[in-house]
């Protein structure tokens, strides 16, 4: 009796690992891990970007005493700066189509703002030269660089969700377990970055 009762408990235990092996195998995860390395992704986009409006007032009151003539495009950063803060972000910017667009505009203006503010530097042999402004510079040419790399990992990311949420099985399975999940939104280049800049000399 014991030996039925031994035999009829491995069978269940055997017929619980299958059921939980097919399960895993069968994809039943995929829509939450993916969609959790997206949001991850997103983070670390928000954290680079932030990091950039960190960096912006020190640059803005660096470049301020060595070049007073240059008060619109100071301004223009920092104006850039303000809209580009004020946007309001959250896990659901990445399924709202409308936010998203806003929050890659108003980042597209910031960074249009630097390049004009970094170009009127080269006027300035001195401030050049200055350590603070080096220092600045090269924390922000850093902060762009990191910004690149993770925009590139949250659009990898989305890829693999938005894929996942599009073929199938996994189609089925977020209609079904997660009806909730929804294509999440990538980043678009900025309109007119397919021409190379004009060249004067």
């Amino acid at each position: 009796m014991t030996a039925l009762l031994s035999t009829g408990r491995i069978r269940i235990g055997l017929m619980g690992l299958i059921l939980a092996f097919g399960l895993s195998a069968c994809g039943i995860n995929n829509v939450p891990t993916l969609e959790e390395q997206a949001k991850a992704a997103w983070s670390e986009v928000q954290n680079q970007y932030q990091r950039r409006a960190d960096l912006i007032p020190n640059l803005v009151e660096t470049v301020k005493g060595f070049a007073q003539q240059e008060r619109e495009v100071l301004t223009q950063v920092t104006e850039a700066r303000a809209r580009a803060t004020q946007v309001q972000v959250d896990a659901s910017t990445v399924t709202d189509p409308e936010k998203f667009r806003q929050f890659q505009e108003a980042q597209n203006q910031l960074s249009g703002a630097l390049g004009r503010l970094l170009a009127t530097v080269e006027r300035y042999p001195e401030l050049k030269s200055n350590a603070n402004f080096l220092a600045l510079q090269s924390q922000l040419e850093g902060t762009e660089n990191r910004i690149a790399v993770a925009r590139r990992d949250y659009i990898s990311t989305v890829q693999a969700y938005n894929t996942e949420l599009r073929t199938i099985p996994g189609r089925w399975i977020a209609g079904i377990l997660y009806p909730e999940a929804k294509p999440m939104e990538t980043f678009t280049a900025t309109a007119g970055s397919d021409r190379p800049p004009p060249v004067k000399f």
